[in-house]
């Protein structure tokens, strides 16, 4: 249970409307059994008093029973539209929660972890923590405080039947929540297991559609969906029949319960002897107390599911961030001048990728930087922007250790392009204006746009133009041309680009790095490629291979004294 404590301190922000809304589920269950406890003593009495021929005040109770009804209908209708909007403000609180928490983390704290696993975390599990709320603690704080009241109000007329009611609902809040968290447990967690595992097998084969046509393995890969979403489905089924089950046993206990009080009633309430009318309204009164009980199976059945959520969303809130940055602001870094100095990092459980790399770009310098895949280009700009921390060596960037730039300064002093670019299912000017800290005018949103070709997009809605989840609307070169925009409208010393024309045709590439040069004048730049594209237009080029920098210079230079970039750059030309 400690692992829900972190959640439940969040519910002190919508304290005032939980508390409201226990106050009219309590308000709901005493209207619910004062209304069928009063009818039953009224029919009872009403029979009573006609077949003694006596008179009888009907309008009292009468009026009594159109209030309980008006009552209970308000107060229902009251208690679940401000539970259900704590529970979405708890959950919005939950989500703010776990995402100012997992911004912090590195990769190193990501490693390992699938984006379809991430997704779960982020989204049905915290969904599932609306448990806590809605089925555990407001029904078992309804629960102890209707005890109370039952007992005050049984007691009135006899407090022996009041002590075996509310005695015998103690008992089952006792015995019956163990019952059902045990019955379960198995199938709860199977249910959060068998979701993550469908989640990520559906977001794999989702985002791999391509290579799995190209390979022949989408039926294969469908049918591994389907065989793990069947075992998602009969966790469900043994879920579903352990609801049944606990349905069954709540309502023979319940009747029990009702068979007993009507046994001991039968022989007098209080000092009615025979009890008369009073023995309907006790009687009814237990029968009433269906509803208080109903909720125990619900609450706990689930508990164990609402756990294993907590615990899995708290692997990712409770870790410390791998990269810390100093509080206090140094600013944006004056120049974009790198001096990368003896670099050693190799990621978790593998070999080194860089070994003793040392490396400068002058401020104001167009650099490229050449290899191929995998000889750590991309490892290398994830130092850079501290999404990795190396295991030796130091980054300066204009002539300050990068450990001693807070985030914020560090990320104002660098814009980076790649090969992918992310794009929010909204509009197309809420995507552009994610590059930027500050608003920027729709004149200047749409001059941009027109730089980098996509004068098109300002048709028909204009800015307002909704591009769609990952930009499914856009083609694979303009969705491109959409993270050149964002970089041109971003004022930094140090530009870096991470393959920015990888996948495109040859013109289209052209035009791309025309605008990223004319974009980079009096700022210093640094381009890892395993492409030859604008070489010519670099101050420096250094080739890369095996972690360590094995050449370096001119172009020029190097079509005269490095025969593998001379062969590489004739073959791209044919």
């Amino acid at each position: 249970m400690k692992v829900l404590l972190p959640f439940l301190k969040l519910f002190r922000r919508q304290w005032l409307m939980m508390m409201l809304g226990l106050v009219l589920g309590v308000l709901t269950l005493i209207a619910g059994i004062g209304l069928l406890s009063l009818s039953g003593w009224f029919l009872s009495a009403t029979a009573v008093a006609g077949l003694a021929g006596v008179g009888m005040n009907y309008f009292t109770p009468a009026g009594g029973v159109r209030m309980f009804s008006i009552m209970r209908t308000a107060s229902r209708y009251g208690e679940r539209v401000l539970t259900h909007e704590a529970t979405f403000r708890i959950l919005t609180d939950l989500r703010c929660w776990a995402w100012k928490s997992l911004l912090p983390l590195s990769e190193r704290n990501l490693s390992g972890m699938r984006r379809g696993d991430l997704l779960n975390r982020l989204v049905a599990d915290i969904d599932t923590l609306d448990h806590l709320y809605l089925r555990l603690l407001t029904p078992l704080a309804s629960y102890l405080l209707m005890l109370l009241l039952l007992f005050v109000f049984v007691g009135w007329f006899d407090w022996h039947l009041a002590f075996l009611l509310c005695g015998g609902l103690l008992l089952a809040a006792i015995v019956l929540p163990s019952l059902f968290y045990q019955l379960g447990q198995a199938p709860g967690r199977q249910i959060i297991e068998q979701r993550r595992h469908y989640r990520v097998r559906l977001l794999e084969w989702l985002s791999g559609q391509a290579e799995l046509t190209l390979f022949a393995a989408a039926d294969d890969s469908r049918r591994t969906l389907a065989h793990v979403e069947q075992h998602w489905l009969d966790s469900q089924q043994r879920m579903a029949t352990i609801s049944g089950m606990s349905q069954g046993l709540l309502i023979l206990f319940h009747g029990s319960l009702v068979l007993l009080m009507l046994w001991y009633a039968a022989s007098g309430v209080g000092a009615a002897v025979p009890p008369g009318p009073l023995l309907a309204l006790v009687v009814f009164c237990v029968l009433s107390s269906f509803e208080l009980m109903m909720p125990l199976a619900g609450a706990f059945q689930h508990l164990s599911a609402t756990m294993l959520a907590a615990s899995r969303v708290a692997d990712i809130t409770g870790q410390t961030p791998d990269i810390t940055f100093p509080t206090t602001s140094n600013g944006k870094a004056a120049n974009g001048e790198l001096l990368i100095n003896d670099i050693v990092f190799a990621y978790p459980q593998a070999q080194p990728v860089l070994q003793q790399l040392s490396l400068r770009v002058a401020a104001g310098s167009k650099v490229a930087l050449l290899g191929k895949t995998g000889c750590g280009k991309s490892t290398l700009l994830s130092l850079i922007t501290r999404q990795w921390q190396s295991q030796h060596g130091t980054i300066q960037l204009a002539g300050t250790p990068l450990e001693c730039y807070d985030e914020q300064s560090l990320r104002a002093s660098m814009t980076v392009v790649s090969q992918r670019v992310a794009l929010l299912s909204a509009s197309l000017r809420d995507n552009l204006q994610l590059a930027l800290p500050e608003k920027v005018s729709d004149e200047r949103l749409s001059q941009v746009l027109q730089q980098v070709g996509l004068a098109n997009l300002l048709q028909d809605q204009g800015l307002n133009a909704w591009i769609g989840e990952g930009g499914r609307q856009l083609s694979g070169g303009e969705q491109r041309r959409i993270g050149v925009a964002r970089a041109l409208l971003r004022d930094t010393p140090l530009l870096l680009l991470d393959e920015p024309t990888e996948g495109l045709d040859r013109r289209t590439e052209q035009e791309i790095l025309r605008l990223l040069l004319a974009h980079a004048q009096g700022k210093t730049l640094l381009m890892i490629s395993h492409r030859l594209t604008g070489m010519a237009q670099m101050d420096a080029i250094h080739l890369l291979e095996g972690g360590q920098i094995t050449a370096s210079g001119s172009h020029e230079q190097l079509l005269h004294t490095t025969p593998a970039y001379a062969s590489l750059y004739r073959q791209l030309q044919d």
